[in-house]
């Protein structure tokens, strides 16, 4: 698998994790559990990011590759 493939999967583990957090805040607001949904926020968040990123890199080292061809 390339590095976009996988970057491209992580991004949508972290942003449908984030999105399920985000629904068992909204259900369990008032009770006691709310800050463990906020850290597993937090956490998909950078697990977003970090794909992100990885992403990035991959576009750049391609485009770098482009650039050596040319």
């Amino acid at each position: 698998m390339s590095a976009f493939n996988i970057a491209a999967a992580g991004a949508l583990n972290a942003s449908q994790a984030f999105a399920s957090s985000a629904g068992r805040i909204a259900a369990n607001a008032g009770k006691n559990d709310v800050l463990s949904d906020f850290v597993d926020q937090i956490e998909a968040r950078h697990a977003f990011e970090a794909n992100v990123q990885v992403l990035k890199s991959a576009d750049d080292m391609v485009g770098q590759l482009l650039n050596i061809k040319a």
